[in-house]
């Protein structure tokens, strides 16, 4: 399974970014029972999920994104995408796409968001 993340970029405080996730090399039903989400690593720091959408449609986020992340998914397509509104320089990081069930843990390689000030 690959997962391949795009959308990242140089941002000022107060954009917008929306990051996109393809998944390939699994079959749809898979996807539709996986959890789908979003990580991020700043510089010295832990990751951490920003968002996740489960496979019930449950969705989870971060305190400090609140009301500015959406966490979407099109399981038809087998993509994942995280709008990113009010983007502020704390938000700077490597974002990572996940897919994850009881059963598999996939990664993409991270999309770099810079937000400066």
């Amino acid at each position: 399974v690959q997962l391949q993340a795009s959308g990242g970029g140089s941002v000022q405080a107060g954009g917008s970014l929306k990051l996109s996730c393809k998944a390939s090399g699994i079959i749809e039903s898979s996807f539709r029972f996986s959890h789908v989400g979003w990580h991020r690593q700043a510089p010295g720091k832990q990751r951490e999920l920003v968002a996740e959408r489960t496979s019930g449609g449950k969705v989870n986020y971060e305190d400090t994104v609140k009301g500015r992340f959406t966490v979407s998914r099109d399981n038809a397509k087998q993509m994942v995408w995280l709008q990113m509104n009010s983007l502020e320089p704390e938000d700077t990081a490597v974002y990572y796409c996940n897919i994850r069930s009881e059963f598999w843990d996939y990664w993409g390689e991270g999309t770099l968001v810079t937000v400066s000030s």
